[in-house]
């Protein structure tokens, strides 16, 4: 697991960070499992490469994990770390090639022209993670992928708010376009940084829809299965607090700095967890 432990600790992302309240065979395989996603979010994300090199590396990273999938020889080291992970756990071949459908509408769209484009989005490049985690995480009732689901689409909202100014800065506004003409706001004010009441009013209807899959997810995870996944109620805690931040500042997602919350923070939430955890609350931490 060398090569995926490495690229897990160099992202250090909010979910990475979860994954301490895992014990380690659960934790090293979603070190794995993250670092897959984060390879192919690389490929997709690497500008300085034209789109038809991404799209053929892409490919290339499908057919390897499908090999990895069947038990055959994948030739990348990632997919060769995560290959018994994938036999243990059982990991399905069309999750990962849902993500990576996912990940290759990066190639070829940079704007969402309603809320059912931008789900589709969400659940291909969250929600599947979502699905491909709680079989490491382990579950017992079937309306748990029901919440993986919701609460994934939860999270990659509140990430697409933090992120408006750096992906218009690459060209790209994921707020669907039927959202900016409700609310009478131009592409162009958001590709110029120009921040408006409008704006802000268009921002906090997506909020507004963040919070409805953060109250879903809640609501559709079995009790059967609350303690199983703590590090995905870990996960739905920091970016709920994201989103209460970014609320708390009036949308000011167009700003030169971003919105983060602090490490302190963080640390604070991850104990809050180990606590509840040992404790057995099982009560969710966000939505309310």
């Amino acid at each position: 697991m060398d090569a995926c432990r490495r690229i897990t600790r160099k992202s250090a992302s909010n979910l990475a960070l979860a994954f301490v309240l895992l014990p380690k065979d659960r934790r090293d395989a979603m070190a794995a499992l993250y670092a897959f996603c984060r390879e192919v979010d690389d490929v997709s994300d690497n500008e300085g490469r034209p789109a038809n090199q991404r799209r053929e590396q892409l490919a290339a990273w499908r057919a390897d994990i499908k090999a990895a999938c069947q038990q055959g020889h994948p030739q990348f080291e990632v997919n060769q770390e995560l290959m018994p992970v994938i036999a243990q756990y059982r990991l399905p071949f069309e999750l990962f090639d849902e993500l990576i459908r996912g990940v290759e509408m990066d190639l070829d769209i940079n704007r969402y022209p309603t809320w059912t484009d931008l789900e589709l989005y969400c659940y291909r490049v969250a929600s599947v993670v979502g699905l491909l985690s709680i079989e490491i995480f382990g579950y017992q009732q079937p309306g748990t992928k029901e919440y993986a689901v919701n609460l994934g689409k939860a999270l990659q909202l509140t990430n697409i708010l933090r992120d408006v100014r750096v992906d218009a800065e690459r060209g790209r506004i994921y707020l669907p376009l039927s959202e900016l003409e409700k609310f009478k706001v131009a592409p162009e004010e958001i590709l110029q940084n120009r921040v408006s009441d409008n704006f802000r009013a268009l921002a906090a209807s997506v909020a507004r829809q963040a919070r409805t899959f953060y109250r879903q997810a809640s609501a559709t995870l079995p009790a059967a299965d609350r303690r199983a996944m703590s590090t995905a109620e870990l996960m739905g805690t920091v970016y709920w607090r994201l989103l209460r931040k970014i609320e708390n500042s009036h949308f000011d997602v167009l700003a030169p700095k971003l919105i983060r919350l602090s490490k302190p923070r963080k640390l604070g939430l991850i104990l809050r967890a180990l606590v509840k955890q040992a404790l057995g609350n099982t009560t969710s931490d966000y939505g309310q």
